[in-house]
């Protein structure tokens, strides 16, 4: 299984960052294979002929699991993060299963991940198959909330990227 983590923080390896790649290992029991952290790729995300964009795009199109990561921010995600989402096709998420996640300092955006960051993924083909995932960024990382999501996810998604890929093997 091929595992991506995309993060749409402004700031280089942040909270937000260290939260995503404890989700994928949590998940799935091992590393992500690769990592994004869009603040290394800035201004370049600009240009459409840099390399270094194609080649995270074409990770993030190839992955069967993507963590899409961001701070929240004014009640959203980053718009780094959706600047990084329009180079992606219509459709171009297809067989990839895509996991929400956002980061914030007050409970009262954790419905942001599924009403904001959600649709997008859907929209570009990934399979969602579990509820975004909000925590708070003062716990992340001892997070009840974070090991109450795990217990109803693992299953979930598992059993989606296994269907995703045999569809496509098909």
């Amino acid at each position: 299984m091929s595992v991506v983590v995309l993060v749409g923080n402004p700031r280089p390896r942040s909270r937000t960052y260290e939260a995503a790649h404890l989700v994928a290992e949590r998940l799935t029991g091992a590393q992500a294979d690769h990592s994004i952290d869009l603040a290394d790729l800035g201004a370049a995300l600009f240009d459409p002929e840099d390399q270094r964009v194609a080649e995270a795009i074409a990770a993030v199109e190839g992955a069967d699991l993507l963590i899409a990561a961001s701070p929240t921010y004014k009640a959203s995600y980053t718009g780094l993060l959706k600047l990084f989402l329009d180079r992606l096709g219509s459709g171009s998420l297809a067989g990839t299963t895509a996991v929400p996640l956002l980061l914030g300092a007050h409970w009262r955006h954790s419905l942001a991940a599924d009403l904001l960051l959600k649709p997008v993924l859907v929209e570009l083909g990934a399979t969602v198959p579990v509820r975004g995932l909000f925590l708070l960024d003062s716990d992340y990382t001892a997070s009840e909330e974070l090991e109450k999501w795990l217990t109803s996810a693992r299953g979930q998604v598992a059993a989606t990227v296994d269907a995703e890929r045999a569809r496509v093997a098909s």
